[in-house]
């Protein structure tokens, strides 16, 4: 596994991250918090479901029916992507096909279309879902080691994409038609040291429309690029004295959340007027991020989730906590179950198990741990 002397979290999913983080600080009680009676005390095994999957690093669940899922993703260390049929509160896997070393995401395109971004090959490897089987009919050059892949638009079996790398601070624009056998070249575009997690919003401070933002973790900022341009050099919304590692848009595209790894805080930025607000955190930081309305928000870290309800200027008002079974750096918000309740699927980077935890999360959330 390559390594990146500037992100923390990134050498301790190599070095072993139970020796680390115990020495870090158990939860404790934000300032100003405005604890709940009615909080749950304990989380059931009924509230979730556990996914036998082995350092999943990025995927996607898709529902195509009320209840019934498919789940894609890749098993980091082990090369390979791995579908999942997920029926309400049961999983049971359909397929596992090899690829490269170190693929690093996954994600849909199409109900039978899936792409993974795979290091070794510098590549997008592009897959047909066919029945329950998964086959390769693609494998789109990137031009440099794939962290994350995001589809951007679709059309008529037209598909445009966006590559950032693991480590560099070059991105790739991918445009890729179904049924030709050549993709067009990657159009590179310098962006800042090591994007991750590229993320579409639909408000862009300063812009009248939308656009990419991203987290980049070794330099320690947030950047965007407007839809009006996606080849222009990005603007910076936001720097930070802590390594930004995750940005995701609050479901209105009002605020622009981000896990900050240390510092004891998290972040969000006003995505009309470009103001930056801090929010407390109860531990050194988080390293995933899920609103789940403007002023809820779900933070990830070691073995656990913390939700935080905040006013309107950031001050946090309660917070609760979500066992999850490893270290949680990938979260998807999604009604898994087709019950009307937004669910979380938990993404356990060097670990042997996906959560899928299921909503109503704030009232299945304990007050603490």
């Amino acid at each position: 596994m390559k390594l990146s002397s500037s992100a923390p979290f990134r050498l301790l999913a190599v070095l072993g991250i139970s020796v680390l983080l115990g020495c870090q600080a158990p939860p404790v009680a934000v300032t100003g918090e405005a604890p709940s009676a009615k909080a749950p005390t304990d989380q059931k095994a009924s509230d979730r479901i556990a996914i036998e999957a082995h350092m999943v690093w990025g995927g996607e669940v898709r529902c195509f029916a009320k209840g019934e899922c498919r789940f894609v993703y890749v098993e980091h260390e082990e090369g390979r992507v791995v579908l999942q049929q997920i029926n309400r509160r049961t999983a049971r896997q359909l397929d596992r096909q090899s690829v490269a070393y170190h693929p690093d995401s996954a994600i849909w395109l199409s109900d039978t279309l899936v792409a993974a971004a795979v290091e070794a090959t510098g590549s997008l490897d592009i897959f047909r879902v066919e029945g329950d089987r998964l086959v390769r009919v693609h494998q789109a050059p990137v031009g440099f080691a794939p962290r994350d892949v995001i589809l951007v638009t679709a059309s008529q079996g037209r598909y445009k994409m966006l590559a950032t790398p693991y480590s560099g601070k070059n991105v790739a624009w991918i445009d890729w038609q179904e049924g030709v056998a050549q993709a067009a070249a990657p159009k590179s575009v310098r962006w800042c040291e090591a994007p991750w997690h590229p993320v579409q919003v639909s408000k862009v401070p300063g812009t009248a429309g939308g656009g990419i933002a991203v987290a980049c973790l070794d330099d320690r900022k947030v950047v965007a690029v407007s839809d009006v341009d996606l080849l222009a050099a990005p603007r910076v919304l936001a720097t930070f004295g802590a390594v930004a590692r995750h940005a995701r848009p609050s479901p209105s595209g009002q605020w622009l959340y981000v896990a900050l790894e240390t510092g004891a805080r998290n972040a969000r930025i006003n995505m009309q007027t470009g103001e930056l607000q801090y929010i407390q955190s109860p531990l050194t930081g988080s390293v995933a991020v899920a609103p789940l309305s403007d002023d809820l928000v779900a933070w990830a870290d070691d073995g656990k989730l913390y939700l935080q309800r905040l006013d309107a200027d950031a001050k946090v008002l309660e917070t609760r906590w979500i066992k999850t079974s490893g270290f949680s750096t990938g979260l998807q918000l999604i009604d898994v179950d087709g019950d009307g309740e937004q669910d979380i699927v938990v993404l356990n980077s060097v670990d042997a198990v996906v959560d899928v935890i299921y909503g109503s999360l704030w009232d299945r959330a304990a007050e603490r741990l």
